[in-house]
């Protein structure tokens, strides 16, 4: 969780001062910054103008990077939840998938980082460019870290080899997804359990 006392509104306009950095260091404080923005506030109040003054990089600098609001919201969101949403892997497979999504419901219902996430999906449908980029940058990885780790349960003989695991990924996240743009039903915990649940006692070896 950020800490407001020390997010990046407090630090608006006390500027760096700090000369020529490496790249790699500017691009990851812009992306700090950006990220501790979206998760404390949102994205309607992201502006370049704002990230620029708030992490001390150049309009000119941000706009080399990101052509965009949406692109740069995009990687800032991905660098603001990649350790929260990291894959646990402790062998067990169903304590794996609960760590997993309810950390993945936590980001979605507790901070702005659900409305962040829809709100990108909603621009990326007339944004080719943002559509593209959310795929590459965040959705195939995330599909991607889940796959491995269903193989991984797989090969254990905690589920069939004869599941496709793709699908099991688009059960499993989907139904949160569903919620979340279709919101008729909250994404709570109880629901989590029944998801990872319902969808194991099915598919475990008999």
């Amino acid at each position: 969780m950020v800490n407001k006392a020390n997010g990046p509104a407090a630090r608006e306009g006390t500027g760096r001062g700090r000369g020529r950095r490496p790249a790699d260091e500017v691009r990851a404080d812009v992306l700090r910054t950006v990220g501790e923005l979206l998760l404390t506030e949102g994205i309607a109040d992201l502006t370049f103008e704002r990230v620029a003054r708030t992490s001390g990089v150049s309009k000119t600098t941000l706009y080399k990077w990101w052509p965009s609001k949406g692109a740069l919201a995009l990687d800032g969101y991905v660098h603001a939840v990649q350790e929260t949403l990291a894959f646990p892997d402790t062998a067990d497979i169903r304590a794996d998938l609960l760590t997993q999504l309810r950390a993945f419901a936590h980001v979605m219902t507790e901070t702005p980082g659900g409305r962040v996430l829809t709100e990108l999906i909603g621009e990326s449908q007339t944004d080719q460019d943002l559509a593209t980029a959310y795929r590459e940058v965040y959705s195939s990885h995330r599909r991607r870290l889940a796959v491995e780790r269903l193989h991984r349960a797989q090969e254990q003989g905690q589920i069939r080899a004869d599941i496709d695991v793709q699908v099991l990924v688009d059960q499993l996240w989907g139904a949160v997804y569903h919620r979340l743009l279709i919101p008729d039903e909250p994404v709570t915990d109880a629901f989590v359990t029944a998801l990872v649940g319902n969808l194991l006692d099915g598919v475990r070896p008999a």
